[in-house]
């Protein structure tokens, strides 16, 4: 969804880089994928192609932060499905 970025902070051994990839147009989603101890994040488009890559070494890496992006309302909606029982009663 146009918004989404994901944000990587990576130990380049003299100290900490953040790179940023982010769904750029409507219609855009971010994807992230393991494997083999590289960490892809993609840009990719509705038809499934890809627009920019981000490759990651996954022993480098110190946080991969997802900031997906507000609704139209300016919030994010949360719903829960705990229900919550009185004291007493198991």
């Amino acid at each position: 969804m146009k918004g989404d970025r994901i944000e990587a902070l990576v130990d380049t051994g003299q100290g900490v880089q953040a790179f940023e990839i982010s769904a750029t147009r409507a219609g855009r989603r971010v994807e992230v994928t393991t494997s083999r101890g590289v960490v892809e994040v993609r840009e990719v488009t509705r038809s499934g192609q890809t627009v920019r890559t981000g490759r990651f070494m996954a022993s480098r890496l110190i946080a991969l932060v997802e900031h997906p992006a507000a609704d139209e309302r300016g919030r994010v909606e949360i719903t829960t499905r705990h229900r919550i029982q009185p004291r007493g009663s198991s």
